[in-house]
């Protein structure tokens, strides 16, 4: 991917992708935002901790590069989605086995309570 040649260092790459430079921020931030239909002013205000130097970099590198920079996004949206999808196959399970264990030792009033508590959401869900 080229840089844009009037702000060279001010976005790399790491293992995390384009970053820019000197902060943890990922272009891709940015372009949650903009696939959001957010104008740039917004954007700007969700980003308080970069100097506008960097924002307007940012910016003008997404425009200048933005099929490279897209085509990256929706790897890093894929593989977050399945990443989520992952962990709450894991944590549905992990809450199945919490759920079947008995109360602890001397809460098994409040233990009732809990129980009618859930039962009670659950019936106006």
């Amino acid at each position: 991917m080229a840089s844009v040649s009037n702000q060279p260092t001010k976005i790399t790459r790491t293992e995390r992708g384009l970053v820019i430079a000197g902060t943890r921020i990922t272009l891709y931030q940015f372009m949650d935002y903009i696939h959001g239909g957010y104008p740039r002013s917004l954007i700007r205000q969700h980003f308080p901790q970069i100097t506008d130097e960097k924002f307007d970099a940012a910016m003008s590198y997404i425009e200048a590069n933005r099929a490279e920079v897209e085509a990256e996004y929706q790897t890093v949206v894929k593989d977050d989605e399945e990443i989520r999808q992952y962990w709450d196959a894991q944590n549905r399970e992990y809450f199945a086995q919490i759920a079947k264990l008995p109360p602890p030792p001397g809460r098994e009033t409040a233990w009732a309570k809990l129980q009618a508590a859930k039962a009670r959401l659950e019936s106006k869900s």
